[in-house]
């Protein structure tokens, strides 16, 4: 077991050259799909750890519910008696619990809120809001897949190609269910706080994933540019935030650099970059870490249990 079940926690800090890089190298669809992956792997893989750590630090405990035998000196030998460890990853162990436990509460809480506020109106893949206040978001889930909520204020300022355009864009993100991704590093960012740059980057590289989708759906760049654009200049929020805010898609990224992304060539769809590369640096350091981690984890999981269910009396 040893200094193994300690790693988990630090090695979320490989995945921080990638994080970056990923958005400027990377096709966007391979950049939210690598980074949101490798943020559970390590997110997961931590927490387990944290959990290992739990399991010594509460056998120290007087009082602890936990066999005797788990306290004795001879498997305090065999596991890393980390006294201080062991009792402050009771705590931190709950924090993130807590955390993780009060993302997915609101997720569906905004989910069902949303659901009902859009209960009277036709079932439709496109709901348009008697709204002057010009906003705009993908809802997932129900038969279809979910539903593009638009309002009237939106659709007035937006010519017909723009209007396209953004239609495209807000069905890119039902069909590519990027709010799966976005769940998911928000849930890592709460796991593991050196996890929260992969948690920036896949909302940036999820919205650059629909920009590029919806080109591709009304054949030009410059007229999803422009929508991005002027959306983004008229678009105030909406006035029940956790409308717009669902599943993180409000944090739209830095629209200068979406738009600059689509004025220029379409990114190259290449799966793996090179070693050779600085991405492909990145890409292999971030996917080492990952596996580094599950087989510290699985290693320190593996031991304990052995350890313990040897100290457990029959």
């Amino acid at each position: 077991m040893g200094v193994f079940v300690f790693l988990p926690l630090v090695l979320p800090l490989t995945a921080w050259p990638v994080a970056r890089l990923a958005e400027q190298h990377l096709h966007p669809r391979t950049a939210t799909r690598l980074l949101a992956a490798v943020a559970g792997v390590l997110a997961l893989c931590s927490t387990l750890c944290l959990a290992l750590l739990v399991v010594v630090g509460t056998a120290q405990l007087p009082g602890n519910p936990l066999p005797d035998g788990w306290s004795d000196p001879e498997v305090r030998a065999a596991v890393p008696y980390d006294e201080v460890a062991g009792k402050a990853a009771i705590p931190a162990l709950a924090g993130v619990l807590l955390c993780c436990a009060h993302v997915a509460r609101r997720h569906g809480r905004v989910r069902r809120r949303a659901a009902r506020a859009l209960a009277g109106l036709p079932p439709r893949p496109v709901a348009v809001l008697p709204d002057r206040t010009p906003y705009a978001y993908a809802l997932p889930g129900g038969p279809r897949g979910g539903r593009v909520v638009v309002t009237s204020g939106m659709l007035a300022a937006l010519d017909g190609p723009e209007r396209r355009a953004l239609f495209a864009h807000e069905r890119a993100h039902l069909a590519g269910r990027h709010h799966r991704f976005l769940l998911t590093v928000q849930l890592a960012a709460r796991a593991n706080p050196f996890l929260r740059p992969l948690r920036t980057a896949v909302a940036y590289t999820a919205e650059r994933w629909a920009d590029e989708e919806a080109a591709a759906a009304v054949g030009s760049r410059r007229a999803v540019a422009r929508a991005i654009g002027k959306a983004g200049l008229v678009s105030r929020g909406a006035p029940v935030a956790t409308l717009a805010g669902f599943a993180g898609f409000a944090a739209a990224g830095p629209v200068p650099r979406r738009v600059a992304a689509l004025l220029g060539p379409p990114p190259a769809v290449r799966v793996w970059p090179p070693l050779s590369t600085t991405v492909g640096l990145a890409v292999w350091g971030a996917a080492a870490g990952a596996t580094i981690s599950a087989a510290s984890s699985a290693n320190s999981a593996v031991t304990l249990y052995f350890i313990l269910k040897a100290a457990t009396p029959l």
